[in-house]
């Protein structure tokens, strides 16, 4: 009997256990009346005394970075936002349900927290907002994928060695902090990791770290809650190196070899002018790179200004220069026709005294014929002399004009060239070293940033 006792109650044990307890998810739905349409849950803020504030948090994750563009100051990303609040109406107790803890609901049934991104210029349709929420013991997780374009301030003094930081507020645009606060579940460190773990597309950029701060700011008497994420991203900049500052430190190397060029040849100036258009074909495709708006010029475009006024600076030099010894050349010309006529004057003179003198003979004694015949020749010979002695004179000045002219334009030219080679180098490599230690150092910098 008395085993028959132990087995009658353990049944009705079994049988009250079963009465009590529901492990269908309808069930569960009923107990928190949302098997019907609820607008009390939809419209009302889901706290049981009014003066409780709302904890909301967001975590955001950078799938990718798209594209970043310094023209219109915007910056396009993949990211993935999970926001969490509390509903003090959906709560269980899961032994109730057979340990049910979470479940899937729709979000239209729920009020939702009107949570948005104050920086977005995105368009809606890059939005997809998950239709079902999850709820775990009053607990509401929603999640919404985005293509988010957003504005931010670039600070281009850098260039390409540049860090940007640019952030993303969220912000309820109807509550203040009394009845909404924002906060993360999870902290900086957490999300830069899985972040990092996850993105896809990296373009010509690399994400840094993300920085969390939730300020209050107050507005007209109302403090208001805000959850900002500074999204640091330190530019790739070997592209820019290899298109624009290799190219113009070799043209820069060029233009100092050009000093080596011979002003004789008359190539010196075309090589220059060469150099030239070469700059302004890279300041051309600086020009697609950077925003006209920007108030401190980037340290790329005064490496590029710089380097063209040098190389301009340079062509003028060798301007005057090949002026000098065009002007020195013409002076030397002009001082031996002078010379030449002075000479062929003299000789001129000479021989029509020579002439003259004969004739005057000749007038005296007409009867000796023979000897006026024969001075007649010897002037004839001595005519030819005269024509042979100006052009031997005019060829040995034409060989001897360098060694006996003063030469004081070309000296001033070759004074000039090399005074000017001297300070000229001295400024490159000046200009060159400081605007690469500057580049290197805070290269290393963002390195440094980028290894903590």
């Amino acid at each position: 009997m008395s085993a028959l006792k132990v087995a009658a109650f353990i049944a009705l044990i079994g049988i009250s256990s079963s009465q009590t307890s529901d492990c269908s998810y309808l069930g569960l739905l009923k107990h928190l009346n949302l098997t019907s349409t609820n607008d009390v849950l939809q419209i009302m803020r889901p706290v049981k005394n009014w003066t409780t504030s709302t904890l909301v948090q967001v975590d955001m994750l950078m799938y990718g970075i798209l594209q970043v563009d310094e023209m219109s100051q915007t910056v396009t990303s993949h990211i993935w936002i999970e926001m969490s609040w509390m509903n003090e109406f959906l709560t269980w107790n899961s032994s109730d349900f057979c340990g049910i803890e979470k479940f899937t609901v729709p979000m239209s049934s729920l009020w939702t927290p009107d949570v948005s991104i104050l920086e977005d210029a995105s368009d809606t349709s890059s939005i997809y907002r998950s239709p079902l929420g999850q709820v775990s013991n009053g607990w509401v997780y929603v999640t919404t994928r985005q293509r988010l374009t957003f504005t931010c301030h670039m600070k281009l003094r850098d260039f390409p060695f540049d860090t940007q930081k640019c952030t993303i507020t969220f912000l309820s645009m109807t509550s203040d902090a009394g009845v909404m606060h924002l906060g993360t579940a999870h902290n900086d460190t957490a999300l830069t990791r899985v972040s990092e773990m996850f993105m896809v597309t990296r373009g010509e950029w690399d994400l840094v770290t993300m920085e969390i701060s939730a300020p209050n700011v107050t507005k007209g008497g109302t403090a208001q809650s805000k959850l900002i994420y500074t999204i640091i991203m330190m530019r790739k900049p070997m592209l820019y190196v290899v298109i624009l500052i290799v190219p113009l430190f070799y043209l820069m190397i060029l233009d100092l070899a050009s000093f080596f060029i011979s002003e004789a040849r008359g190539e010196k100036l075309s090589f220059k002018v060469t150099v030239l258009l070469s700059i302004s074909v890279l300041l051309l495709i600086l020009q697609d790179m950077l925003p006209s708006t920007e108030e401190n010029l980037p340290m790329m475009a005064v490496y590029c200004v710089v380097t063209f006024a040098l190389v301009g600076i340079s062509l003028l030099e060798a301007m005057l220069v090949s002026f000098l010894f065009d002007l020195d050349g013409y002076c030397g010309q002009k001082t031996r026709s002078s010379v030449n006529a002075q000479e062929e004057i003299q000789l001129e003179a000479d021989f029509d005294k020579e002439t003259a003198s004969a004739a005057e003979e000749g007038q005296r004694k007409p009867e000796k014929s023979p000897l006026t015949l024969d001075r007649s020749a010897g002037l004839d010979a001595l005519k030819l002399i005269l024509e042979e002695v100006k052009a031997a004179r005019r060829e040995a000045e034409g060989r001897e004009t360098d060694q006996r002219k003063s030469r004081r334009y070309r000296r001033v030219a070759e004074i000039i060239d090399s005074v000017f080679f001297v300070l000229y180098f001295l400024t490159v490599a000046s200009f060159l070293t400081y605007i690469y230690v500057v580049w290197i150092s805070r290269y290393a910098e963002n390195i440094a940033m980028k290894s903590d």
